[in-house]
């Protein structure tokens, strides 16, 4: 038996998730279908992270473990080929360790979320950012994203639905920035409570629009109640964007 590390490509639109859902079609159903199609073999797709409906991959690393004989290579074109056309690509493909593992040897993962910050409709980025056109102050977003960095209890940023045993989770990184129409938010971390970017982004957002002060956000994370929350961002703007390993 061999361990392919494979790194995914997704555009998260038609799927309700990466991981396989009984009510509809998923990034980790189509991968793996995939493989069996190549290898005769019924695998297992585990993935650094779990995306919801909507949300977007950039590099996400997932593995699987198969016991036909095939040069990675191979397997990535193989794979490519038969994941067509749905908007999936494996971008690299490569024999890992029997005790690597693409979730629990990860120590790190990193989001970026986009804002397309202006007055005209989506046309090419329909789907693909959150459409804000009035006008947001990143620099206060960005400040008030400070209040957030560190060790905390974010039971206020995390998804009624979470299956975490503790919402104590060590942000390492929060940064909003213009570039150009776009306000992109940069978030980094161990590990992410569902929900916990977007909510996190909504909220950043309503200082962005004016709504809210930038302490308030510091005062929604003190409450530690999820009725606190400003706003729950759309997954369309949400991209993962790496997993960190060790090695």
């Amino acid at each position: 038996m061999t361990r392919f590390a494979l790194t995914l490509e997704f555009d998260g639109g038609p799927f309700m998730g990466l991981q396989r859902q009984d009510h509809g079609p998923s990034v980790q159903q189509a991968v793996e279908t995939a493989v069996t199609a190549v290898t005769g073999e019924i695998a297992t797709l585990q993935s650094a992270g779990r995306t919801d409906s909507g949300v977007h991959a950039l590099a996400m690393r997932s593995h699987v473990d198969i016991a036909k004989e095939i040069e990675p290579f191979r397997l990535m074109e193989a794979l490519n080929a038969l994941l067509r056309p749905d908007p999936i690509a494996v971008l690299a493909c490569e024999v890992v360790a029997d005790d690597w593992h693409a979730r629990f040897s990860c120590i790190g993962r990193a989001y970026e979320y986009r804002i397309a910050n202006r007055r005209a409709p989506l046309t090419l980025e329909r789907g693909q950012a959150w459409h804000i056109a009035r006008e947001l102050d990143a620099e206060a977003m960005h400040r008030a994203a400070q209040h957030l960095v560190g060790r905390h209890d974010f039971t206020t940023f995390r998804s009624a639905h979470c299956q975490a045993r503790d919402p104590v989770k060590t942000l390492d990184r929060l940064d909003v920035s213009r570039e150009g129409d776009h306000v992109i938010v940069r978030a980094e971390a161990r590990s992410f409570l569902h929900h916990q970017v977007r909510s996190m982004v909504g909220t950043l957002a309503l200082v962005g629009q004016g709504q809210w002060r930038e302490a308030q956000v510091a005062e929604a994370l003190a409450a530690r109640d999820r009725a606190a929350l400003g706003l729950n961002a759309p997954p369309e703007g949400l991209y993962f964007v790496r997993a960190v390993y060790e090695d």
